[in-house]
């Protein structure tokens, strides 16, 4: 079974080799036919504490690493222009 990859913005990086990545979905909703954001906050691994905040990075499914650690960073992208 291949592994999910997401992309999302580091929104926390405080944590050791850990970041916060903030991923936005959008869908249609069902009734209303209007267009709805979700957004959900995933803790990913960063080995080397490469990122900071404000940056784009793709995260991939892996082994639970901790409780809550079950992502890891793939590569970052580029940095948000705030």
């Amino acid at each position: 079974m291949p592994k999910r990859v997401l992309q999302g913005t580091v929104v926390s990086d405080k944590n050791d080799k850990t970041v916060v990545v903030l991923v936005e979905r959008r869908f249609s909703h069902p009734i209303l036919k209007k267009t709805v954001r979700r957004s959900k906050r995933y803790k990913a691994h960063d080995e080397t504490n490469a990122c900071k905040v404000g940056d784009i990075v793709l995260i991939q499914e892996t082994r639970p690493i901790s409780k809550d650690k079950t992502w890891v960073v793939l590569e970052t992208q580029a940095q948000q222009q705030a």
